[in-house]
């Protein structure tokens, strides 16, 4: 799977929710165990000078059993939590090293987590042992549970606010750099369309002409089938302008929308196309453009090397996104390239700071899905 996202994760595998569930219920009760009494034994016995170290070994346990924490939750519950970055100890003394650890916030982060999942560790080894034997739990209630497991884990064992905002800032300039390349893509591309075909239809037309005036006056045949070459050139031009402005904005999405113009690319496509669009209220402009090229050449590109002998699209609208999911039934093995055309259409979805990510399993199924904001 490739996957450009870090945010909004989404709901774990029933399966895995589960295994997660009751795995952890062990860990998280050792660590409990370990940590209350590490901080009792050295919170009593620090006026002796026991405590310190005790105090000091808790301290580093805590951190660890945070970094272990992210990576389990991440793997299982599909949360984006990369290590955080901890404040330097490179050489400073023992105490001054347990006096920077104890100032830093994430520590106190992982501690908070580590005190919390132990109580819900109690109730969701029940649940995923219910969960077992009751199908409907498993499926509808236990991924619900783990999502918002994984939305706790996110905020105590995630990036702090200011991190966020950086990342956020990094994400928006990486957005803004590939939205400019794609528009100077797009100009070229309108440049070279222009030069190789409605100029020169109408630099012929201006040919044709100028040999009729030429002949008008002694070879008026001859100027009859100028005329008419000419006539012929000037249709072709037009039509090929038409194309050119329809490649720009297709009319028909602007005055119907997304679901008559995405009925009518897949009523081009040589493979059958299933196609359900709901995303009433109507998303902005830019929002059903993004959504329109993204179907358009993913469908050709499906058509082209997928092997599929079928495929489907589905858009739909959630409160502040538009969802557009485009499967097929072909071999498999897509993947987001550097220069290729999965990238081409992230970088035409990151210009309004969407989101494309790609499950392609070799043998198939491909499931290619944009999350395209209606804010930004």
């Amino acid at each position: 799977m490739t996957e450009a996202r870090e945010a909004d994760h989404p709901r774990p595998h029933p399966a895995r929710t589960i295994l997660y569930m009751i795995v952890s219920f062990f860990f998280r009760s050792l660590q409990f165990v370990l940590i209350v009494t590490g901080i009792a034994v050295g919170v009593s016995t620090a006026v002796i000078w026991i405590g310190f170290p005790i105090l000091l070994a808790t301290t580093s346990f805590v951190r660890w059993s945070g970094d272990r924490e992210r990576g389990w939750a991440g793997r299982m519950l599909r949360v984006p939590l990369p290590p955080v970055e901890r404040r330097t100890v490179e050489g400073q003394t023992l105490l001054r090293r347990w006096a920077t650890r104890l100032s830093d916030p994430t520590t106190w982060r992982d501690l908070a987590y580590l005190m919390a999942a132990f109580p819900l560790a109690c109730a969701e080894v029940a649940i995923a042992l219910a969960s077992i034997v009751l199908l409907p739990m498993a499926i509808w209630v236990t991924p619900w549970l783990g999502w918002l497991h994984g939305e706790l884990a996110l905020a105590l064992l995630g990036p702090d606010r200011t991190k966020r905002l950086e990342q956020k800032a990094e994400r928006l300039q990486a957005s803004r750099a590939r939205g400019v390349d794609a528009a100077e893509a797009e100009r070229r591309r309108i440049e070279r369309d222009l030069h190789d075909g409605a100029q020169q239809r109408l630099v012929a037309v201006a040919m044709s002409l100028g040999r009729a005036k030429s002949k008008f006056d002694h070879d008026p045949d001859s100027v009859r089938e100028l005329i008419d070459e000419a006539h012929a050139d000037a249709k072709l031009a037009v039509s090929e302008l038409r194309d050119l402005a329809r490649g720009i904005y297709p009319a028909v999405l602007g005055d119907r929308g997304l679901d008559a113009a995405l009925s009518a690319q897949a009523a081009k496509s040589p493979i059958p196309v299933d196609v359900r669009v709901d995303v009433e209220p109507r998303p902005p402009a830019a929002v059903e453009t993004t959504a329109y090229f993204i179907v358009g050449e993913t469908l050709t590109n499906i058509a082209k090397h997928s092997g599929a002998s079928e495929a489907g699209v589905k858009v739909w609208r959630t409160d502040d996104h538009v969802v557009v999911e485009i499967t097929d039934n072909g071999h498999g093995g897509a993947e987001v390239r550097p220069g290729g055309g999965l990238a081409g259409l992230a970088d035409r979805a990151a210009t309004i700071d969407g989101v494309i990510t790609v499950v392609s399993p070799m043998g198939g199924p491909t499931v290619i899905r944009a999350d395209l904001p209606c804010q930004w």
